[in-house]
């Protein structure tokens, strides 16, 4: 496989050697558009040439913001190709948080794609010029189609430095103010050849492109895809997704746990775990029952199941072995470009996230804080020198702000976040997500956060799945006190949980309580019910429901 530059160099190549390949498929009202690579260069070629013509500049900042969707990559591509530098979004964010991220990135103007509901996030786009793409509904100044089709002066195409700022991407903020983290086109094509050599996907794979494209791992893939001449569909929306995944049949497949966990939900809601038991231990029907789940999940020709972004339970990734579904854990972030450590065919240590890529090199600190130090370390946090230098250690390493240890093999177990420590009021330090880990073994706990600062002894605060929500109060209640008293005789003394506070909302990107990126914000969650601890600690039942 060729080795680029750059992403725009990438595309190029495969737009002249297979102009006639399908590149992006878009589901719309059922109905599926496809997009070439020559039907791609065409668009592009014109966006990038009326963002010239409306006065910007090589080097300012532009915005996307938009689901994913055939269009947010060619906004990239074109962003790429006027010598702009790309600004994504989280569609999830209010408008006050929009605002805040085109204000603090000095966006000079937005590319307004596929959305919800743009009439209430609005109001948060200050006054800059917008190229709203009329497909996705969205009528602003300018049309994305009305361009293709007046723009008439050229575009002459300049390939970037190495050294040019490709992107600047807003962190989804677990704990604090999202922050703009710097990439520059080497550290993309780094990343991207690192990639290269450890994942082997057939030539001009087919690609499912779902998670938000802002985030850095799903930005990876779609990178990845282009410099190997991929093929792109995308969900029309959730209702359609399981049936857009099934009929793309991607050949390689990246989800977040609470993803898996859905799966899984779904699955079981069809067939009980005592039936799958039973058909899984008999030889014949075994084999074709998987075939035909893998199939009906979209994972038919997958020749590889990530899991990252956030730890994933090993019950998890062990019931999913069970169906002929390998998940391979891996570990990175937005600073580091994603390139750390990976599980990777064909070794798979099931409970750690692998060893380190190569070119990776790896410490843990006397707090026992994983630092990484590669060669696609982000150049900083925008217009945030101060936080950029707390950021690395005196020798240039990253600190994560992530726990860590290293096995016998090299291969790295991720035991906390620094920061989510707590202590009980006996002084006792508490890590939670280990805990959080084994109690989401029950099916019927969705999400959990393991609290208790200054009480003493920790409590779970938890939601219900959809298979807890079937359940009575009282069922529910002895499977949560049966799940306590496993997991307390493993726990040391000071870490047993004492009580389990039910909510019966979750906790979801639209509530604020979930990062975009599926992660639990746990200062939030804290900041709410902190109040609440001690009454809950003193409570007679250990199940408690909250409404």
């Amino acid at each position: 496989m060729p080795l680029f530059s750059s992403p725009l160099e990438a595309f190029l190549h495969w737009e002249k050697e297979i102009p006639n390949q399908t590149f992006l498929i878009q589901p719309i009202n059922g109905k599926l558009i496809t997009y070439s690579y020559r039907d791609t260069g065409y668009e592009i070629r014109k966006i990038a040439s009326k963002l010239k013509s409306i006065g910007l500049q090589k080097g300012n900042h532009i915005a996307i913001l938009s689901k994913n969707c055939a269009h947010w990559m060619m906004a990239d591509l074109a962003i790429m190709m006027a010598e702009l530098v790309s600004i994504p979004i989280y569609t999830s964010l209010t408008a006050n948080s929009i605002e805040q991220v085109l204000n603090h990135s000095e966006s000079k103007a937005i590319i307004l794609g596929k959305l919800d509901n743009y009439k209430a996030i609005r109001k948060g786009i200050p006054k800059i010029p917008k190229i709203g793409i009329e497909l996705y509904g969205i009528q602003e100044e300018y049309s994305w189609e009305k361009i293709i089709t007046e723009q008439t002066s050229e575009i002459t195409v300049k390939l970037p430095k190495l050294s040019d700022i490709h992107t600047v991407i807003y962190t989804s903020g677990t704990s604090g103010e999202p922050k703009g983290v710097i990439h520059t086109v080497e550290n993309i094509i780094n990343s991207i050849h690192t990639v290269q050599k450890i994942i082997n996907l057939p030539k001009k794979p087919r690609l499912f492109s779902y998670l938000p494209l802002v985030h850095v791992a799903e930005r990876l893939i779609w990178t990845f895809g282009l410099t190997i001449g991929a093929q792109f569909s995308y969900p029309e929306n959730l209702i359609t997704f399981a049936k857009d995944l099934q009929r793309t049949q991607p050949h390689a497949f990246f989800a977040v746990p609470r993803i898996w966990t859905k799966f899984q939900e779904i699955v079981l809601s069809k067939i009980p775990q005592k039936r799958l038991n039973w058909i899984l231990e008999i030889p014949i029907l075994n084999n074709y029952f998987k075939k035909k789940l893998k199939q009906k999940l979209g994972l038919k020709h997958a020749k590889i199941m990530i899991s990252g972004a956030a730890p994933v339970s090993l019950d998890i990734i062990n019931w999913y072995k069970k169906i002929d579904i390998e998940i391979f854990q891996i570990y990175g972030m937005t600073e580091d470009c994603c390139i750390s450590h990976f599980n990777i065919p064909p070794n798979n240590k099931i409970g750690t996230v692998g060893k380190p890529l190569p070119g990776v090199k790896t410490k843990i600190s006397e707090e026992g804080e994983i630092c990484i130090k590669n060669n696609c370390l982000m150049k900083g946090y925008y217009k945030n020198p101060e936080l950029t230098l707390k950021a690395f250690d005196q020798d240039g390493y990253l600190k994560t702000g992530d726990k860590g240890k290293y096995d016998e093999e090299s291969n790295l177990i991720i035991t906390g976040r620094i920061k989510d420590q707590f202590k009980t009021d006996k002084g006792k330090y508490i890590s939670p997500s280990g805990i959080e880990l084994e109690l989401i073994k029950n099916t019927k706990i969705e999400q959990a956060c393991v609290v208790g600062s200054g009480l003493p002894h920790p409590i779970a605060l938890v939601t219900t799945s959809e298979i807890g929500n079937l359940s009575s109060s009282k069922v529910l209640s002895y499977s949560l006190i049966q799940t306590l008293d496993d997991l307390n005789n493993r726990l040391e003394n000071h870490e047993k949980i004492k009580k389990i506070v039910v909510f019966k909302n979750q906790w979801t990107i639209e509530n604020n309580f979930l990062t975009p990126t599926l992660k639990l914000k746990r200062n939030l969650i804290e900041q709410k019910n902190q109040s609440n601890y001690l009454s809950w600690y003193n409570e007679k039942e250990i199940v408690i429901f909250k409404e």
